[in-house]
């Protein structure tokens, strides 16, 4: 009788290069904390969040309006490679690319743990119901009014 050994999951196994394209992609669980907007201490650089989304944010959903476009759309935007999730300070501690990067499994909330796209939201790691604003809809000058600390830590989940 042969016994059947575990295959880890690909997050285990793969590292960020290896990874196909449908892998890289399957690992953003769709939170949209990356898509808010982040101010930069210029004297210190350390790097703020607010709860205001880039223009293309869908707040409901977490999702851009325009993924395909967006590049084009919102020239700032950062399209996440392995060397650019290694370099980027302001991933969130929550992101599981980031996460993948530091050697650490994916979180009991993540959709390819679960099986869900609906556990990212009810573990309330998501930025849905959060965004105040779209950056478009309001002036620059009241950023720094919004900073606020929840989308680069982990919250407790109940259990």
């Amino acid at each position: 009788m042969s016994t059947k050994q575990a295959v880890a999951p690909f997050w285990r196994a793969k590292s960020l290069e290896k990874m196909s394209a449908s892998e890289w992609d399957s690992l953003c669980d769709g939170c949209a904390r990356c898509c808010l907007v982040k101010l930069e201490d210029e004297d210190r650089g350390d790097i703020h969040f607010t709860d205001i989304g880039c223009s293309l944010l869908d707040g409901k959903t977490c999702r851009c309006r325009d993924y395909e476009r967006r590049s084009q759309r919102v020239p700032d935007c950062v399209r996440l490679t392995p060397a650019a999730v290694r370099s980027l300070k302001w991933l969130p501690v929550t992101c599981a690319y980031r996460l993948v990067a530091e050697g650490k499994d994916l979180p009991e909330w993540h959709p390819l743990v679960t099986g869900s796209n609906d556990s990212v939201h009810e573990a309330r790691i998501s930025v849905r119901g959060r965004v105040f604003a779209s950056e478009d809809d309001l002036a620059q000058e009241r950023w720094p009014d919004r900073i606020v600390r929840w989308p680069n830590r982990t919250p407790r989940l109940k259990r």
